[in-house]
């Protein structure tokens, strides 16, 4: 039991980072759903495919991170990089969860665009529930 919420977090990230990778490799399934839009439909953001690599690549190390500081008997951090990751990775989690009160998060106000509602059913929560598995796991390191 002691593994278990890194391994959701190992799962999560590892899941997410193949999103991206598929993304940086020309997939495009789920690739325009996935990028807030305004009203009019008009793309908020306009990710180049370097930015999905360095997003997944991020998202790898994340993985790698938990699974480093809470399975891996060989791989430890230095004190002080185990503890700045370990608040580090819940919080951006978190601000993403809260989003930028227009267009992402629980408290955006566009609410109507076929990302608003992927958002609120799924982006949000997952970010969500990263972040508190996230500060779950600080409180027992």
């Amino acid at each position: 039991m002691k593994s278990t919420l890194p391994i959701l977090l190992i799962i999560s990230f590892s899941g997410l980072a193949l999103i991206h990778f598929y993304w940086a490799s020309g997939g495009q399934r789920g690739f325009e759903s996935a990028l807030p839009t305004n009203e009019q439909g008009i793309r908020m953001l306009n990710p180049q495919t370097i930015d999905s690599i360095i997003i997944g690549v991020a998202l790898s190390l994340f993985g790698l991170f938990y699974w480093s500081t809470f399975i891996s008997a060989k791989g430890k951090f230095p004190y002080w990089i185990k503890i700045i990751g370990l608040w580090i990775i819940p919080i951006i989690f978190a601000l993403r969860a809260l989003g930028d009160f227009k267009y992402i998060g629980f408290f955006k106000q566009i609410k109507s665009t076929e990302f608003a509602k992927l958002d609120t059913l799924f982006y949000s929560p997952l970010c969500l529930f990263i972040a508190l598995i996230g500060f779950v796991l600080l409180s027992k390191k």
